[in-house]
């Protein structure tokens, strides 16, 4: 993938990126016949706001673009759509603009979605910024497209056999080991959660265990969400809520795309990656409500809802991935509406046990604008998935504090002195803003990738 970037050609036409601090003084250095161009079209640099200045001829021989404090990664995400096919090069940026965070903005403003539809090859290049970093940008671009292409793929053409298949190719194109653990082998191995969920669909479930790097490394246990689609179970969902579907694997989606950048990049961490991969679906041997389902820790579980299913496949992972003690267990889901209802579809909400991890995360989150929000692990809402005949349900009967509960239940499967970080994500823009196109996002790699590397790097 070149994601439109190229190096230095002789012709390309100048972009200066500037803030409105910097306007005036930049407009007192201009060319006369530019500055009065952009006096007369009142351009003021505002964010995202862009201005075509031609020279004496007609020809376009300078773009400018405005930049707002702390919106540098998207500062150059609305061009390749909107400027004249040609050669870009950035001749100007505010001091301590990072030309990395330039570049990444600009390559993953070139992502489509390509599988059922061709379109037209960007009439765009940027010439890539002096001093970015090539390596890191193509590494999370090419983490960021796998997820969105995973996550956008719909379930007839991507259920736990394609995804599995996927997840292997990674693997094995990083020199990793794995093993695909498929339908009653699940049984077997003490995966009864997994198994249970996804016992009904014609494609068996299945749980892919990857493990790469030195033993002797930090461990770092990454485990994702992978419904790859969620009738509701016999709790069946509407037709408006089964709609998005086919992203209720995007968790899986977003691990593996991080998985993949990890191993890239050679990080200095012994990476261990389990997706559990099922659908749920509806057939005579589905789950029923209140059946109970013994765990792979031994614990209970009544089902009060068979569409909470999510936490289901997650707490047979959760509990294999705790009994290694890593350095840091985290899992990523789009788990409930209620986080979703709580802070809409562009923050994770993150849920952790381990005050440092967590102010780490929310910084990496807030310098990588891949923005997290944290939410309390409240320990006096765990009585609400109590059960009477189980040792909990997997639903509360309140209309309260739904994200809580879920991530509450969670909790049960890793120890206490296990560091966890527990991320129910919306993996969806439901608008198109510049770098983000509408459809499924790999919401909080970027971040995740951005602590580990600095922790572990």
């Amino acid at each position: 993938m070149a994601f439109s970037l190229i190096d230095d050609i002789p012709g390309a036409t100048p972009v200066a990126v500037l803030s409105k601090d910097q306007l005036p003084a930049w407009l007192a250095e201009a060319p006369e016949r530019e500055r009065n161009w952009l006096t007369a079209t009142g351009f003021s640099a505002e964010q995202g706001k862009l201005a075509l200045v031609p020279g004496e001829t007609g020809r376009l021989v300078r773009v400018v673009v405005g930049l707002d404090a702390g919106a540098a990664l998207w500062a150059l995400a609305g061009l390749p759509d909107a400027l004249p096919e040609g050669s870009y090069r950035v001749e100007t940026m505010p001091d301590g603009a990072d030309p990395t965070r330039l570049a990444l903005g600009w390559a993953l403003a070139t992502y489509a979605f390509t599988r059922y539809r061709t379109k037209k090859a960007a009439a765009t290049a940027l010439v890539w910024p002096e001093g970015a970093d090539r390596g890191l940008v193509e590494r999370l671009a090419r983490a960021v497209f796998l997820a969105r292409d995973l996550a956008n793929t719909p379930a007839g053409d991507l259920g736990p056999t394609a995804l599995a298949d996927a997840a292997v190719r990674v693997a094995e194109i990083a020199g990793a080991r794995y093993r695909v653990i498929i339908g009653d082998e699940l049984l077997a191995e003490n995966y009864p959660t997994i198994h249970a969920v996804g016992r009904a669909a014609a494609q068996a479930p299945r749980l892919v265990d990857i493990v790469w790097g030195e033993a002797t490394a930090p461990s770092v246990t990454l485990v994702g969400k992978g419904v790859c689609f969620d009738t509701g179970g016999l709790d069946l969902k509407t037709a408006s809520g089964m709609r998005l579907m086919k992203k209720d694997m995007a968790g899986a989606a977003i691990v593996l795309g991080l998985a993949q950048a990890i191993m890239d990049a050679n990080l200095g961490v012994r990476l261990r990656v389990l997706l559990p991969l099922v659908e749920n679906a509806v057939a005579g041997n589905a789950v029923h409500p209140m059946d109970i389902v013994r765990t792979r820790k031994g614990l209970t579980v009544e089902i009060g809802n068979t569409d909470a299913e999510g936490r289901l496949i997650l707490c047979d992972a959760l509990a294999e991935a705790a009994t290694e003690k890593p350095a840091l267990l985290v899992d990523i889901a789009t788990l409930t509406g209620a986080a979703r209802v709580a802070l809409g579809p562009e923050l994770g909400a993150l849920f952790c046990n381990d005050d440092t991890l967590a102010e780490g995360l929310l910084a990496a989150a807030t310098a990588e604008d891949d923005p997290l929000w944290r939410m309390p692990l409240w320990r006096p809402y765990r009585k609400m998935i109590d059960s009477k005949i189980a040792d909990l349900n997997n639903v509360s009967e309140s209309p309260h504090a739904g994200a809580v509960t879920a991530a509450l239940y969670l909790q049960e499967f890793v120890e206490p002195d296990v560091p966890w970080a527990h991320l129910d994500v919306m993996a969806w823009n439901p608008r198109s803003r510049p770098g983000r196109p509408e459809g499924a996002e790999a919401t909080t790699l970027r971040a995740l990738y951005a602590y580990i590397a600095q922790r572990f790097g």
